[in-house]
């Protein structure tokens, strides 16, 4: 029999695990309900921010979080480069969804083999003095490195949320996003709130990156695996939707640490899809996506 210490350990992880998979899918969820965008190589970005937080680890001996000051800014001008070099020319034509899948996929296919190139395939792990350490509430155990990932998640969420709906440009964005023709005509510069966006969306992958590497190994081909779930993450929170992509990850995050306490891990994956699937049945707009 379960105990309930298990159950209530394994719920808490899934908690934390998924403020992570929110922060992660934020930025895939803007840029396709804003530009229409499926950056198929949105993880890989993440998986790029990993690594130069290991890099800094390991050759300067920089904190991870410390690390993020260089690392946010970075991928923020990487990105805004992305759009004016690539997105920007595929914009404005009639299937803008399909191309950009082609053209992100091409893209997160050259930034995996450059990380294989420049750090092989071997998996990294990020050691820092609190790697591996805990603290203990009551009979639960708590990972010092998850839940500084879930605390530096929700306070990119949290940004992110006073961005979009406290600041000017982030009302423009929202503007755009829901009534693209009608923004152009009040004035929006929809190419400079677009580039911001994408910038946006990749600085945040970084986030989610560099708290993902807190807690697990990477390699350059885990994007792939990241990507499925942020295909969840997004479908059950609704496209473009904060609040939804952080309900999202924390949903993915529950079911997923109570299905591996519950049944065999090989059939965790099984039961998150069969989730996708009854939520796209019931509700194909997603959760909070009126």
């Amino acid at each position: 029999m379960i105990s309930q210490t298990l159950i209530i350990q394994s719920l808490i992880s899934g908690i934390l695990m998924g403020g992570i998979y929110a922060v992660m899918g934020v930025g895939f969820s803007l840029t396709w309900g804003v530009m229409k965008v499926i950056n198929l190589s949105h993880c890989a970005f993440g998986v790029v921010s990993a690594y130069i937080g290991y890099w800094l680890l390991k050759n300067s001996g920089v904190d991870p979080l410390l690390s993020l000051i260089v690392i946010v800014p970075m991928l923020f001008v990487i990105g805004a480069g992305v759009y004016e070099l690539l997105i920007k020319r595929i914009q404005y034509s009639k299937d803008i969804t399909v191309s950009s899948m082609l053209l992100c996929f091409g893209l997160g296919i050259l930034i995996e083999n450059l990380m294989l190139y420049a750090w092989s395939a071997s998996p990294r792990v990020m050691n820092t003095r609190y790697t591996g350490e805990s603290f203990f509430v009551g009979r639960i155990s708590l990972s010092i490195p998850s839940v500084i990932g879930f605390i530096l998640a929700m306070s990119c969420l949290a940004a992110i949320y006073f961005f979009l709906h406290k600041t000017y440009t982030g009302k423009a964005v929202q503007a755009v996003w829901q009534e693209r023709e009608g923004s152009a005509l009040v004035g929006i510069n929809i190419d400079r709130v677009s580039m911001i966006t994408f910038g946006l969306a990749i600085a945040s992958a970084g986030v989610g990156g560099v708290c993902m590497a807190f807690m697990y190994s990477f390699y350059p081909s885990l994007h792939n695996i990241w990507l499925l779930f942020m295909f969840l993450v997004v479908i059950v929170g609704g496209v473009g939707s904060v609040v939804g992509t952080a309900t999202g990850g924390l949903i993915l995050g529950i079911v997923m640490g109570l299905s591996g306490a519950l049944i065999s891990y090989q059939w965790v994956n099984a039961i998150v899809f069969v989730l996708l699937i009854i939520i796209l049945l019931i509700r194909p707009q997603g959760l909070f996506k009126v």
